[in-house]
């Protein structure tokens, strides 16, 4: 649906507005008079050339022209950024090569993901469906001024479209292979004082990775015949009711409630060491993981997948409370539980079989006041936001199985015996067929007293914390031409971590004198410990803006970031028994230093920034033996240089682009150690995007279509970085195109994505990467499809 961005509606927004060429081609303008788009960038309308922050913007109107409706999607359009979808409950943001993914209860954000100007950051509560949106906002460099602590690097706004008066409404739905069935719509009523709006989504397809588990005509191995669905599937819903209400023209009070949830299958961490029946050990072919045979009582589920809901409602009151002063209040709350079943070790065998449990409640209020003068403007508020969750990640195993797979020089002995009965260890433990030795692991360990000992364990990190801040701006205005700002945003956060686990002794161990749990991690027997520690930080920032012209402005900035300390805890054996082992990893901090270029040149609009970074005490994840553990891996830096661009050919025809080179890494001092030099994670040093998009009338119909094509260098997924835990450069090609009638009304028409069915990773390593098998998932193949529209 076509909709004209209002001034009340970006009034309302808690967070920065769009600056680059894709919200300057498909923001539909502000009318003042010239044309100008009027943003509010900086908590106040302001035309987009005079806003001195590197932001990026994406509508769901050019969303939708596009044919992008998921996060990850939307990322390869916003130079700077990534977004990887490994599945919804564990989905990593990458701002400039810095990755915020962790799942730890116990660690903070490094990335702010916003909704609605509510901070819902915690990774497992996170991902959002798109449908129905205002728009996408991208804000790059340290905001915290704007966007609170967890913006260390930037920040990620989703905002959904709001109630406006009058009756509206509209429908969509596609169908494609796999089973691609997406529909979507919304139905909006009311007039100038009330307004309501109701959105919906529902988008199921079925795994593009075959999981020969759940072939009948397979024989399975684990579990007797238990079915397995395909891998890598989609099955998610969501709801969206809004209320705005305007009593006067000096009020605006937003209600928005949001229910969002995915039924997904399993997500398919493919092992090239343990291949499935068949013996086909490739990453894009077929897999079987089947879990445990136990997974229902010992992971919470019986099959691999997803199930997961969030829960959120936020409240925003807008009051112009004098002339040039307003006050803006907005609270929320957002509830989210996920349980994940998954097969780690990527193969047949009954060896590393995990499943998350993670939940938690975020509460969020903010208020501020706004001043405006002739030769100043100025904010001021405060923010307190408390969070309380867990994450629990149980075990399940066969022994004797997980000893042939894992067995080191270390336990010799075991080695010994195994090899002695026939039964290979380590990654031989799954036959190139297919077949699995390691069953027989057992009976061989035994003496032939038993033929299988399941084993099962688990452990849980817990994390509270309770962050209160106050944050003040204030900008300068000597002359029309130059605006100079300041400001600050003063915190103290109270961070509370437990932990908890049940890491009962191998019976088969115990036969041979050996009492430790199979994971070698410290048995808790279900008490929990507990630290609590404060901390407190203060982060600035400074902002130029020069005017050129009434079109085109210079800017510069410098600000502080920070990524909150971690009070990581967890378990240790001493010789006094179970004991608390805390871990106080110092915060990680960030200056960014900023300039660039934008503005429009005739039928040229767009920005380029040039951006240099350093970091202290860069925070590392590393996982081992199934638990992450965060790490200090010392300094790192970052230079890059992001453009984008939208050129107008004619009424009917425009082009787009974006183009990002990023060469960031830990820095190369020996003190850095095994992360010395390494590149970032999740980052490739170039990436780039284009398009053209196409609307011409032919009798009486218009004609639409949206070439576009993004491309990135290689991805190293892992620190250190290892060439076996990466993915090559790749290029991807899209196409939608159809027909609109009876003035837009309705649509028929098709899509492609990736249309040369390329192959790539969108992830490696993973937590069997921990117990030294890595698992590697593929990217998504060519889906195509059809799509009908209709709004009135």
């Amino acid at each position: 649906m076509t909709r004209t961005i209002t001034r009340l509606a970006l009034a309302t927004l808690a967070a920065t507005c769009p600056t680059g060429a894709l919200a300057q081609a498909s923001v539909a303008p502000e009318q003042n008079g010239n044309d100008d788009i009027v943003v509010t960038a900086q908590k106040r309308e302001q035309r987009i050339e005079d806003v001195p922050v590197t932001v990026t913007a994406i509508t769901g109107q050019r969303m939708a022209a596009i044919g992008v409706n998921s996060l990850a999607e939307v990322a390869q359009f916003i130079p700077g950024l990534q977004i990887q979808e490994q599945s919804a409950n564990n989905p990593g943001f990458v701002i400039r090569g810095i990755t915020s993914d962790s799942g730890s209860a116990q660690q903070g954000a490094r990335i702010t993901l916003y909704y609605n100007g509510i901070d819902i950051s915690r990774s497992r509560g996170a991902y959002q469906d798109l449908y129905d949106l205002e728009r996408i906002e991208v804000v790059k460099g340290p905001q915290a001024t704007l966007f609170g602590t967890a913006a260390a690097v930037g920040a990620v706004s989703v905002i959904s479209a709001r109630p406006e008066a009058g009756f509206s409404g509209a429908i969509n739905g596609s169908y494609g292979n796999y089973d691609r069935t997406q529909v979507s719509g919304f139905l909006n009523a009311g007039n100038d004082v009330l307004a309501g709006r109701l959105a919906f989504a529902y988008k199921y397809r079925d795994g593009y990775v075959r999981n020969i588990a759940g072939d009948a005509n397979v024989p399975n191995q684990n579990q007797g015949g238990v079915d397995q669905d395909d891998l890598n599937g989609q099955d998610q819903r969501g709801i969206r009711g809004s209320l705005r209400y305007r009593p006067s023209d000096s009020i605006t009070a937003d209600l928005v409630l949001t229910y969002d949830g995915q039924r997904n299958p399993g997500t398919a961490f493919k092992s090239r060491a343990h291949a499935p029946t068949g013996g086909q050990t490739g990453d894009y072919g077929y897999a079987e993981l089947s879990g445990s045979p136990d997974s229902l009582s010992a992971l919470g589920a019986r099959k691999l997948g997803l199930d997961r809901n969030v829960y959120d409602a936020n409240l925003t009151v807008a009051v112009d409370v004098s002339p040039g002063i307003t006050f803006t209040t907005v609270n929320g709350y957002r509830r989210f539980d996920a349980l994940e079943i998954f097969d780690a070790d990527g193969g047949p065998a009954n060896y590393l079989e995990f499943a998350e449990d993670a939940k938690g409640d975020q509460w969020s209020h903010e208020s501020r006041f706004a001043f405006e003068g002739p030769k100043y403007r100025a904010s001021v508020g405060w923010n307190a936001f408390f969070e309380n969750g867990f994450q629990r990640v149980p075990f399940a195993t066969e022994e004797g199985t997980y000893l042939a797979c894992s067995v080191s020089a270390a336990y010799a002995p075991i080695r010994t015996a195994l090899n002695a009965g026939g039964i290979p260890t380590m990654t031989a433990c799954v036959a190139p067929n297919g077949t699995i030795p390691a069953t027989r692991a057992t009976a061989a360990l035994s003496g032939g007293r038993l033929t299988a000992v399941p084993y099962r364990s688990e452990f849980t990190n817990y994390g509270r914390n309770n962050t209160y801040s106050m944050f003040a701006d204030a900008t300068w205005i000597p002359t029309p031409a130059l605006e100079l700002t300041a400001g600050a945003r003063v915190l103290i956060e109270d961070r509370q971590s437990g932990y908890s686990s049940i890491q009962p002794n191998s019976q088969l161990l115990a036969g041979l004198g050996i009492r430790t749990s199979l994971l070698g991690t410290a048995n808790t027997n279900g008490n929990k410990f507990v630290a609590e520690k404060s901390f407190y930080a203060i982060l600035p920032r400074v902002n130029a803006l020069l005017k050129l012209n009434d079109d085109l402005n210079l800017y510069a900035t410098i600000s502080k970031g920070r990524r909150s300390p971690v009070v990581q805890l967890a378990a240790q054996n001493t010789a006094f028994g179970v004991a608390p082992n805390l871990q106080i990893v110092p915060q990680e901090k960030v200056w960014n230093y900023e300039g660039g270029i934008k503005g429009q040149v005739g039928p040229f609009s767009g920005a380029a920034s040039v951006f240099y970074q350093t970091y202290d005490g860069f925070q590392v994840s590393i996982t081992e033996n199934g638990v992450a553990t965060t790490r200090s891996a010392g300094s790192a830096n970052n230079l890059g240089v992001e453009l984008e661009g939208n050129l107008r050919l004619a009424p009917f025809l425009s082009l787009f682009g974006a183009f990002a080179y990023i060469d960031g890494g830990i820095g190369d001092e020996a003190s850095n150690g095994v992360f010395a030099g390494n590149q970032f994670r999740l980052q490739p040093k170039t990436t780039a995007s284009g398009g053209a998009i196409l609307r011409a009338p032919v009798g009486g119909v218009t004609l639409y279509a949206t070439p576009s094509v993004t491309y990135r260098t290689k991805v190293f997924f892992e620190l250190p970085n290892n060439p076996a835990i990466s993915t090559p450069g790749y290029t991807l090609v899209n196409l939608r195109a159809g027909l609109e009638f009876a003035e837009g009304r309705y649509s028929v028409g098709g899509f492609v994505r990736n249309a040369t069915n390329k192959r790539y990773l969108i992830d490696a390593g993973n937590t069997g990467g921990g117990f030294g098998i890595p698992t590697y998932i593929a990217g998504e193949p060519r889906f195509y499809g059809v799509e009908l529209g209709a709004k009135f």
